[in-house]
């Protein structure tokens, strides 16, 4: 079922989808953009059915895909966004916010949200997780909107 990559699963010539993203921390949000990118024309599916919306941060992803959920018809969307720890508590506000926020809608939605949001304690960590050594965070959370896709064409 999951396979080794984005291109295991039937074809999904078709599908629109639209990735929410955030502009804060751009240089690792753009290479989580890149790989949810790689990972979906991979899969499949064609690049004009590929929406990016861009928000401020990671604060406005939950409003972001809120506002996706209920202006267009999109079969999945994918929050991306990345915290990066700082000195003051505003790293746990922030991550949080849009953790739950996030949580919530795709609990309520019958649409699939991904969930592609780095939260780091610095931004050696974010980039290793964003394309390097660690892994690409954004084609992960892509394959698991594919896969819920998938799930739902298939249950209905």
């Amino acid at each position: 079922p999951w396979g080794p990559g984005c291109a295991s699963g039937p074809a999904r010539r078709g599908l629109r989808l639209c990735l929410v993203v955030s502009r804060f921390n751009e240089p690792v949000t753009s290479r989580l953009e890149e790989g949810a990118r790689r990972c979906l024309e991979s899969a499949g599916v064609l690049p004009a059915d590929i929406d990016v919306l861009h928000v401020p941060g990671a604060w406005e992803l939950p409003l972001g895909v809120r506002l996706a959920l209920a202006h267009a018809d999109y079969d999945g969307i994918l929050a991306l966004g990345c915290v990066i720890r700082g000195e003051t508590p505003h790293f746990e506000y922030v991550s949080m916010g849009a953790t739950v926020g996030l949580e919530a809608l795709a609990r309520e939605s019958a649409v699939p949200v991904g969930f592609g949001l780095l939260t780091t304690d610095d931004g050696d960590q974010a980039l290793s997780r964003a394309g390097g050594e660690k892994g690409d965070k954004g084609e992960e959370a892509a394959l698991a909107v594919l896969h819920m896709c998938d799930l739902v064409a298939r249950l209905g």
